[in-house]
């Protein structure tokens, strides 16, 4: 959770709001087929359903009052990788801070797995 202060009192805002805005803006890309979760047990790749599309975003509290995200991906086959990569980490930039007042420092993505249109 981070704590914002003002003149007005506190703002409290819990991981579920980074983590929604994070997904929500990753899952809009050209080319991102939905969030992934890699199971503990088999160690095969999930695709989340967009209710649990949290399950995919990692958020670090960095001490400079910025975050880091951390996010796992399935992709479309025949995408340029790198160019979606950029394009989410934009989208999740300008969302998570536009959406929050909170600076991102860093946005690490995985491509977890690649899927047929």
């Amino acid at each position: 959770m981070v704590r914002l202060q003002n003149e007005h009192g506190n703002i409290n805002i819990a991981s579920d709001v980074f983590t929604t805005l994070t997904g929500d803006a990753a899952t809009n890309c050209f080319g991102v087929k939905g969030m992934t979760v890699r199971s503990v047990t088999d160690g095969i790749v999930h695709l989340l359903k967009r209710e649990f599309m949290g399950k995919g975003v990692h958020v670090t509290y960095n001490n400079d009052n910025t975050i880091s995200i951390e996010l796992h991906i399935a992709v479309d086959q025949g995408v340029n990788i790198p160019v979606v990569c950029e394009s989410i980490k934009s989208e999740v930039r300008y969302k998570v801070t536009n959406g929050t007042g909170i600076d991102v420092k860093r946005v690490d993505i995985f491509v977890d797995t690649m899927l047929l249109g």
